[in-house]
């Protein structure tokens, strides 16, 4: 397994933007691409896989899912991301950008914070004809013959894409539309300030304070979108950051408890046993174990 760093940069720059689009793996990728996206890897951007036809099974951390027909797959940033297996043979859009890119859109993307855990997103006729219509559009924008790639029409049409993939994201949980105003964003503003902060004092009640709100209603909505307490949240957040780093790097257990913010290696090690079910030193043996098969 490899990382991806750099991924994007073997593929072309529009303006400065870092955006690469393929239309049913017309544009051929160099191996070492191929060979990155073939295994599991950790995403140093944003990707969306949108199935015009046919079906493909993904793994985003510790979770598998299969997309088919007219439904998405995305990963974002420092997810462990992984395609199953990789097919070049099905109707498919891959998009990827970064976050440079993302920050010179107008608007705002609350999926991409992926509050109700959901990797995957489906569409209606409707939907799906403008998605094709807008991902064909934009695979010509950044494709054509054409020298001049204008990033204001590029990144008109990303906003536009990304506007239809946060609409159906929300509507997948109709029955919770009520709950999709200031208590979704408390929620979304919870998830932002573990990720701002997940090396420093893991302090829930800070957490609370600055999002205005007293501990018991951060622990109600925390409960409600995510099934768990803000502690219990927060430690699986770091646990899941602690597997990452695992995989990715050549720290120490108790280098890598200092980096997760713990001042105590011994407590982190316990925690991580009693988190994943095995030891730090077993997990990376059964981590060489998959990579040597």
């Amino acid at each position: 397994m490899e990382e991806t760093v750099g991924l994007l940069n073997k593929i072309r720059q529009h303006n400065k933007l870092l955006i690469a689009l393929n239309e049913n793996c017309k544009v051929s990728l160099p191996d070492d691409v191929l060979e990155v996206l073939r295994k599991p890897h950790r995403l140093s951007f944003y990707y969306f896989q949108y199935m015009e036809k046919g079906s493909a099974t993904f793994k985003t951390d510790l979770t598998e899912f299969t997309i088919g027909d007219g439904e998405l797959a995305f990963g974002v940033p420092n997810q462990i991301f992984t395609k199953l297996p990789y097919d070049v043979n099905m109707l498919q859009y891959a998009l990827s950008f970064d976050e440079h890119t993302l920050s010179l859109l107008p608007g705002n993307y609350p999926f991409l914070f992926n509050p109700f855990a959901a990797n995957s997103i489906q569409f209606d006729l409707e939907s799906q004809q403008r998605i094709k219509n807008l991902l064909s559009g934009l695979f010509q924008l950044l494709n054509g013959s054409s020298k001049q790639k204008k990033a204001e029409v590029i990144l008109a049409h990303l906003h536009t894409l990304l506007t239809e993939y946060n609409t159906a994201y929300f509507e997948q949980y109709q029955d919770q539309k009520e709950l999709k105003g200031s208590k979704l964003e408390k929620y979304i503003a919870f998830k932002i300030a573990v990720e701002t902060q997940l090396n420093e004092h893991h302090d829930v009640q800070r957490i609370a304070d600055q999002l205005s709100l007293t501990s018991n209603t951060l622990y109600a909505i925390v409960k409600e979108f995510g099934g768990l307490s803000p502690k219990e949240w927060i430690t699986n957040r770091i646990m899941m950051e602690a597997q990452r780093k695992l995989q990715y790097s050549n720290l120490s257990v108790k280098e890598l408890a200092y980096e997760l913010g713990f001042s105590d290696p011994s407590y982190f090690s316990r925690l991580f046993k009693k988190n994943t079910g095995m030891s730090v030193r077993d997990y990376l043996s059964e981590i060489q174990d998959l990579s040597s098969n």
